[in-house]
């Protein structure tokens, strides 16, 4: 086993931690694209449909705060690596 000192211990942990935390933020991007192609899609059926807005905006609005979940779950996981709480 290697031995490392505390300060050298530190840095590793330290730079390990913020590429950890970009690679969880790299996970953000998946919901932007899937709420843009969900609105997109929202939009060409609104346009198809118009008697029929109220319940495809509220399916789509729906859909995209349960899309959002996933990026939120993201950024927490990024903020707890870099602050190590």
């Amino acid at each position: 086993m290697i031995d490392f000192s505390p300060e050298v211990a530190a840095t590793i942990i330290n730079t390990v931690s913020y590429i950890a935390a970009g690679a969880a933020m790299i996970a953000g991007m998946g919901p932007g694209i899937g709420m843009g192609f969900a609105a997109g899609k929202a939009t060409s059926a609104v346009r198809r449909q118009p008697e029929a807005r109220g319940p495809i905006l509220t399916t789509m609005l729906l859909g995209q705060v349960i899309s959002a979940s996933t990026g939120i779950y993201s950024l927490v996981i990024a903020i707890f690596l870099i602050y190590g709480i």
